[in-house]
């Protein structure tokens, strides 16, 4: 059974930092790419950023230059790095595991960020 387990998130002041993991089992994690989304209050779910299992690196420009993706396949874990972070970041921040050559995907359960004075 594959299981997505994010934690990191929390309430951080405008220009702080959170670095968010989310840790996967169940699946060899190095076949899988492995990205983070983000959902806030009436507005759709959307991409952050993603990795490859290659290392291959997607940005969305709302958080480019603010925000790195890493990945340890030794712990099978991701983490997203968000560093100048604005009130508009504020939302449910998930990860998304997928499963190379295959339609399978996986959703955590997600983190709640705050940004806010």
């Amino acid at each position: 059974q594959v299981q997505l387990v994010e934690s990191g998130g929390g309430l951080v002041q405008p220009g702080g930092s959170l670095r968010l993991s989310c840790a996967a089992s169940g699946i060899t994690f190095s076949r899988c790419s492995m990205g983070w989304y983000r959902q806030a209050p009436g507005k759709e779910r959307e991409l952050v950023t993603r990795v490859g299992s290659y290392g291959t690196l997607q940005y969305a420009d709302f958080v480019r230059d603010r925000t790195t993706i890493t990945r340890d396949n030794a712990k099978n874990t991701v983490y997203l790095q968000m560093d100048s972070l604005k009130p508009e970041d504020t939302a449910v921040y998930y990860c998304k595991l997928r499963v190379n050559h295959s339609a399978l995907e996986y959703w955590g359960q997600g983190t709640q960020v705050s940004v806010s004075s």
